[in-house]
């Protein structure tokens, strides 16, 4: 859903509206909010204890979208806040975006720094409902959701950890195992992977599309194992298009949740871009940490964290291989 689509009207429309837009509910945060009536809106959430370099960073990211004006919200109390609203309000000034309002967020209050106007304003703060407002039923209607933290989303990714996986994936290992040992050569048992992989994720993906079928505890298994192979990966990644990219994030939190950690980089990467192009930032986010904190240096996810940091929107960023370019020696 597009945030344009949210109209919101008064500080409360805002406080409501940010869960949905960020994905959760914040806390020890201070969200962002940038809007431009022809470009969309941008919400950007910061850590209370984000440090100066990122907050340069930010302040970067939404001067070069040319804002309309930015609303800051923090939540926490107010010896905590404050001050971090203040430096995010500083940095946005000096990048010339103007703060049209700035508010802090506490048990279902909320107050203003900027106005001082007591009849709008009182001191006690002003209750908000956000779950029962107008403002969150256009959200749902719209396919938004708001969970209850950052931690839930984390949750969500977190491995199932069955017996089942586990079984599966020691059997997938001692199948990998017997192909090295036959060819005793990495690049035949790569090229192997590769004519089996390519295959497997063209037919996992189709299923997925068709009738949202899942992958069962073998095929996961040996999905994740194949993975390991760039061309493997990168033939799931070229066929991340619309409008199916709710099926492809399905698909392969299923798979990132079911493998062992050697093997998560692969489909966590997929999920974090297959989240970032339908809007999700916060689960991209998440599902990139995952990514590298399985593997450090892996090449995807340290290419999604640039592309992250870049501010760049997904639809600035278009797909252009296909499947058939893959297999292109030229």
């Amino acid at each position: 859903m597009n945030p344009n689509t949210l109209r919101l009207r008064s500080p409360a429309d805002v406080v409501c509206a940010i869960p949905y837009l960020v994905g959760f509910h914040p806390s020890d945060s201070v969200v962002v909010l940038a809007c431009d009536g022809t470009a969309g809106a941008c919400a950007v959430r910061l850590d209370l204890t984000a440090a100066d370099e990122l907050l340069e960073h930010v302040a970067g990211l939404i001067a070069r979208r040319g804002p309309d004006g930015a609303i800051l919200a923090g939540y926490g109390p107010p010896g905590r806040v404050t001050p971090m609203v203040e430096r995010v309000r500083d940095r946005l000034h000096d990048q010339g975006v103007r703060v049209r309002d700035a508010l802090r967020v506490e048990d279902g209050r909320f107050w203003s720094y900027l106005c001082t106007d007591t009849r709008c304003c009182p001191p006690e703060g002003t209750f908000v409902d956000v779950t029962a407002s107008p403002v969150a039923a256009a959200a749902i209607a719209g396919g938004l959701v708001a969970l209850p933290d950052r931690g839930e989303l984390e949750r969500m990714l977190a491995p199932v950890g069955r017996p089942a996986t586990r079984a599966a994936t020691v059997r997938a290992e001692q199948r990998l195992k017997g192909w090295a040992e036959f060819e005793r050569d990495a690049e035949r048992v790569a090229a192997r992977m590769a004519r089996e992989g390519v295959p497997l994720v063209r037919d996992v993906i189709d299923r997925a599309c068709a009738d949202g079928r899942m992958p069962g505890d073998e095929e996961t298994a040996w999905l994740g194992l194949l993975l390991a192979g760039t061309r493997v990966r990168d033939e799931a990644w070229v066929r991340m298009t619309e409008p199916h990219l709710q099926t492809h994030m399905m698909l392969w939190r299923h798979v990132l949740t079911r493998v062992a950690e050697p093997y998560a980089a692969a489909p966590a990467s997929l999920l974090s871009f297959a989240a970032w192009r339908a809007g999700e930032g916060a689960l991209a986010n998440i599902a990139l940490d995952r990514a590298l904190s399985a593997d450090p240096a892996y090449s995807m996810a340290l290419l999604l964290r640039e592309l992250f940091l870049s501010g760049l929107p997904p639809s600035s960023v278009p797909l252009n291989l296909t499947p058939d370019d893959l297999d292109d020696p030229t």
